[in-house]
């Protein structure tokens, strides 16, 4: 029984350790030796991040809201790593190509995928 018990404590002391030294690395990896300096310059690259993502769908969000002839209530915006993603509904079939130009023109936006479509009020035709 305690040779049970040292067993798993010895493999949880593994466990630790491995998750330990997976999550003290950093990724400062285009500083590591060998690696070419184009490599190093990517930095240039557009932020990524969740708290970039994050800032790039309240731009977008907010550039969108600005327009004063679409309703963004019904609009999602979903943004990674430049991408952005539009879905949900407008209220004119019109909207759905305005609202992916305000979309493009926000900087930091490098595609944009329009899933937007027309919602049909209730009882009309």
């Amino acid at each position: 029984m305690k040779s049970i018990k040292a067993f798993r404590l010895a493999v949880g002391a593994v466990v630790v350790a491995t998750s330990m030294t997976a999550w003290s690395q950093t990724s400062e990896t285009a500083s590591a030796p060998g690696t070419s300096a184009a490599a190093a310059s990517s930095s240039a690259a557009p932020a990524t991040g969740r708290k970039a993502n994050r800032a790039l769908r309240r731009q977008v969000y907010s550039a969108i809201s600005k327009s004063k002839e679409i309703s963004a209530g019904n609009i999602s915006v979903v943004a990674k790593d430049g991408a952005v993603t539009l879905s949900g509904t407008v209220t004119d079939a019109s909207q759905i190509g305005k609202v992916a130009e305000i979309a493009k023109g926000v900087p930091g936006v490098t595609s944009v995928t329009n899933k937007l479509i027309v919602e049909k009020p209730l009882g009309g035709m």
